[in-house]
């Protein structure tokens, strides 16, 4: 299925970039309908001092959609960001109201499935869930002094 063409019933993908981020990538940042991280992190890592509120919902969407990207959603390479996270941080008040442990555990399992193929040799997903989990499920392989607090939010999904 054509990506451009099915979000927001026919509305090209690319035109939210512009309008939620306030600036498009630079071309050879962009591959697909993805964007390097690299270009993200250098346009969103400091915002800008005394900086208005429509600038910091623009960074607050980037950081979102980063971490949506490289913690609970990454895919191998862990270079790139899909801007298939541009309709979710869209409206950031109903970013609350979505499931997120759930996706990401159903995401985490997916991954998991997916790596039991021979041809396949690196694993993706949320791999700090499945850490969390193996240390308090293995107690043998915990570190020593780990606890809950180490990983508050990763321990509240694992249980």
């Amino acid at each position: 299925m054509d990506f451009e063409r099915y979000v927001e019933g026919g509305r090209p993908a690319w035109t939210w970039f512009p309008e939620l981020l306030g600036v498009m990538p630079p071309s050879d940042y962009i591959d697909k309908f993805t964007v390097k991280c690299t270009w993200m992190q250098q346009t969103f890592t400091h915002l800008p001092e005394g900086a208005d509120e429509e600038t910091v919902w623009r960074y607050a969407r980037a950081y979102i959609m980063m971490l949506l990207s490289t913690q609970l959603f990454d895919d191998k390479s862990g270079t790139r960001m899909h801007i298939r996270w541009l309709s979710y941080v869209a409206r950031l008040e109903d970013m609350g109201s979505y499931s997120w442990g759930s996706a990401a555990l159903s995401w985490l399992y997916r991954c998991l499935c997916h790596v039991a193929n021979k041809n396949v040799v690196k694993l993706e997903g949320p791999l700090q869930f499945l850490q969390s989990w193996i240390f308090w499920r293995f107690l043998g392989f915990r570190p020593d002094g780990f606890d809950s607090f180490h990983w508050p939010l990763a321990s509240r999904y694992g249980y």
